[in-house]
């Protein structure tokens, strides 16, 4: 498994509960979705090599 680097993210109240529900609804963990949400853009942007797609595409948290 690939290590993951820790960070700090600030949001705004309304952001953060719209990922919790959004979270929820796809049962998913708040930081499951918001790696999902960043991979999606990342992949749909061409910004991902191939092998970092493959790895993401592994699980759904």
């Amino acid at each position: 498994m690939t290590k993951k680097k820790p960070f700090v993210l600030r949001l705004r109240p309304e952001m953060m509960e719209a990922i919790e529900k959004w979270a929820a609804d796809d049962f998913r963990s708040i930081n499951g979705q918001i790696e999902w949400v960043l991979s999606e853009s990342l992949k749909k942007a061409g910004r991902l090599k191939k092998t970092q797609e493959k790895e993401g595409n592994s699980r759904k948290d």
